[in-house]
């Protein structure tokens, strides 16, 4: 593979960094998966799987895209649950977040900026 790309399978290579597939903490720093400006993540999750603690003044933008399963997402602006693929929540800085997958559920997070 040459520098400046990549080829890999996200359920493979998010097991190093919690799913997370693109962003600051990918190193070596001129891998072309490192990047200040985006962060994406490949979500596998089971059935009753959640993040009970709320985020605390994320101050970035996010969206969540629902590819299979049922998932709640729990903003301190209200709630949702996801259920027909292709389902997506956005929010923005200042907004917390908790969320539980309702039934075996695959999600796809994108975060910018990502934070250092």
């Amino acid at each position: 593979m040459g520098s400046n790309w990549y080829r890999g399978n996200a359920n493979d290579d998010g097991d190093a960094n919690r799913g997370w597939l693109l962003g600051h903490f990918i190193e070596p720093a001129d891998d072309v998966r490192s990047s200040k400006d985006v962060e994406v993540k490949w979500g596998v999750h089971p059935a009753g799987d959640k993040r009970a603690e709320w985020t605390k003044d994320d101050q970035r933008t996010t969206l969540l895209l629902l590819v299979q399963g049922t998932f709640r997402i729990d903003l301190t602006e209200g709630s949702t649950t996801m259920q027909r693929q292709g389902d997506y929540v956005v929010w923005g800085p200042g907004i917390d977040h908790s969320w539980e997958a309702l039934s075996d559920a695959v999600v796809v997070t994108v975060r910018w900026p990502s934070a250092t």
